[in-house]
C-alpha cells in the first residue's frame, strides 16, 4: 500500500473519530485527496457530487421513506400489530412473537430499520413490560427485530447496492424473503421455549373465528399495502420506483379517507419531515460518491483486490473474512455510508471467488443490518434505550441472544447460497 493511500485512510478515520458528520468526513477526505494526490481539477469532484444525486434510482428511496412516515403518523402500524397479535398472542411468549411479526410486516413496507424501531418500539416495549415480560427480553427483541426493515424487501440499502452494482433490484429484493422468514422463525422459537414454563406471563385466550375475522377485516387495508407493493413489482404492473409512489398514494388515501387517522393539515408536516430525512440520506450518498471517485482514480479497489487474492485462495475463507469485516464496519458506520463506500471496493473481488453479486448484496445488507444493534454506534441501541430509560451497556447485553440468532441465519445463507438464490432464479432474475 502506498503512503498516499495510508494518508487518505488516516484522514478519513481521524475525521470520524472527532464526531464530524459522516458526509463531511467523506467529502473532506475526497477534497484533500484530489488536491494533494491527483493532478485533476477540483471541478471534477463537484460534478461527481451533483451527478450522484441526479440518479433516478434514488426516487424509490425517497418515496419509501415518505411511506414509512405516513404509516408511523397514522394507524396502519397499530392495525398491523393487532393482526400479528391475533395470530400468536395465545402461545407462550406470544406477545414477543407478535412484535417480531409486526416488524416483518412493517419492514415489508418501509424499507428502513430506524423507521421500524421508532414506529414499533414505542408501541411494543411498554405493552410487553405491562404484560409481565422481562425487561431484558423486551428490549432485546424490540431492538433487533426491526433489522427486518432492511432485510425484508423493500430495503433502502438493497436499492443503493443495486444502484452501484447494476444487479437487478427486483431479484435482490427476492433474496431477502428467506433470511427474513428464518430470523422471524428463530426468534419465535426462542420466545416459545424461553416462556413455555413461565406461568407468570399471562397468555391471551385463543381468538374465536369471529374475533379473528373482525381483526382481519379491521386490518385489511393495512395488510393490502405490502400485497400491492410486491404484487405490482413482481407481476410487472409497475417498477420498484413506481411501487414506492403507489405505496405513498395508497397509504395517504387509507389514513385520510378510510382510517381517518390523519388530517389534511398533517400532510405538510409528514412531507417536510420526510424531505429532511431524504436530504440527509442524499448528502451521505453525495459524499460517498465523491470519496468513491477518489478511490477509483487512485485504483485503490484494484490494489485491495490484488492483496486479497494473494492472501486468500479459498471462497470459504473469503466469505468468512468479508462477514467478519462487515460486522466490524457495521459497529462504526451506518448502512447507507458503508454500502456506498465498501460496495465498489468489494465488487471487483467477487468474480475471482465465484461469488454471485446478488448473493453478496444480501450478505452485505444482513451484516450491516446487524450493525444497528452493536455498540458503540448502533442506532437501534440508543433508540430503545431512550424508550426504556436504560443505558447502552444494559441494552447491548439484552440483544446478545437475538444477535446470535441473526448471525446464525447469516452463516447459513452465506455458505448455502441456493437457500436464498432459488427464488430470484425461479422468477428469472438470475441465471
Amino acid at each position: 500500500m502506498e503512503s498516499s493511500h495510508v494518508i487518505i485512510l488516516l484522514i478519513l478515520l481521524g475525521c470520524m473519530a472527532t464526531y464530524i458528520p459522516v458526509f463531511m468526513c467523506l467529502f473532506f477526505t475526497a477534497v484533500l485527496g484530489f488536491v494533494f494526490f491527483t493532478d485533476l481539477p477540483i471541478l471534477l469532484l463537484a460534478q461527481s457530487l451533483f451527478r450522484s444525486m441526479d440518479n433516478f434510482a434514488l426516487v424509490v428511496v425517497l418515496f419509501f421513506i415518505l411511506c414509512g412516515n405516513i404509516m408511523t403518523a397514522g394507524t396502519i402500524v397499530e392495525k398491523l400489530i393487532k393482526v400479528a397479535n391475533s395470530f400468536v398472542s395465545w402461545l407462550p411468549g406470544g406477545l414477543g412473537m407478535a412484535g417480531v411479526l409486526a416488524c416483518g410486516l412493517f419492514g415489508a413496507i418501509s424499507g428502513s430499520t430506524v423507521a421500524t424501531v421508532v414506529a414499533l418500539g414505542g408501541f411494543m416495549i411498554p405493552a410487553l413490560i405491562e404484560n409481565g415480560y422481562p425487561e431484558k427480553y423486551t428490549i432485546g427483541v424490540m431492538t433487533t427485530s426491526p433489522n427486518l426493515g432492511v432485510i425484508i424487501p423493500p430495503s433502502i440499502s438493497m436499492i443503493l447496492y443495486s444502484m452501484i452494482s447494476n444487479v437487478s433490484l427486483e431479484g435482490l429484493f427476492l433474496t431477502g424473503f428467506v433470511p427474513g422468514v428464518l430470523i422471524m422463525l428463530g426468534v419465535c422459537l426462542y420466545s416459545f421455549f424461553f416462556f413455555r414454563k413461565k406461568t407468570e406471563i399471562v397468555r391471551k385466550p385463543v381468538p374465536r373465528p369471529g374475533e379473528m375475522l373482525a381483526i382481519l377485516k379491521e386490518g385489511f387495508w393495512s395488510l393490502m399495502l405490502p400485497v400491492i407493493i410486491f404484487g405490482g413489482i413482481f407481476s410487472g404492473a409497475f417498477t420498484a420506483n413506481e411501487a414506492a409512489v403507489v405505496a405513498c398514494v395508497y397509504a395517504f388515501f387509507v389514513e385520510l379517507v378510510i382510517h381517518k387517522s390523519l388530517k389534511f393539515s398533517d400532510v405538510k408536516k409528514i412531507t417536510v419531515s420526510s424531505a429532511v430525512t431524504s436530504a440527509t440520506l442524499l448528502i451521505i450518498v453525495a459524499g460517498a460518491t465523491c470519496f468513491g471517485r477518489l478511490l477509483t482514480l487512485e485504483d485503490i479497489p484494484g490494489k485491495i483486490t490484488e492483496a486479497v487474492l494473494l492472501a486468500i485462495h479459498s471462497p470459504v475463507m473469503f466469505l468468512l473474512a468479508m462477514n467478519v469485516l462487515l460486522l466490524i464496519v457495521g459497529m462504526f458506520m451506518d448502512i447507507i455510508s458503508a454500502t456506498m463506500i465498501l460496495g465498489p471496493v468489494f465488487l471487483p473481488m467477487l468474480d475471482a471467488f465465484h461469488v454471485s453479486w446478488m448473493h453478496f448484496g444480501l450478505i452485505m445488507t444482513v451484516n450491516l443490518a446487524i450493525g444497528y444493534c452493536t455498540p458503540p454506534m448502533g442506532v437501534s441501541l440508543y433508540i430503545t434505550g431512550a424508550i426504556a430509560d436504560r443505558d447502552l451497556i444494559y441494552v447491548s447485553k439484552a440483544v446478545i441472544p437475538f444477535i446470535i440468532i441473526q448471525i446464525t441465519v447469516l452463516m447459513l445463507m452465506t455458505y448455502m447460497p441456493n437457500l436464498v438464490l432459488w427464488l430470484p432464479r425461479m422468477v428469472g432474475y438470475l441465471e
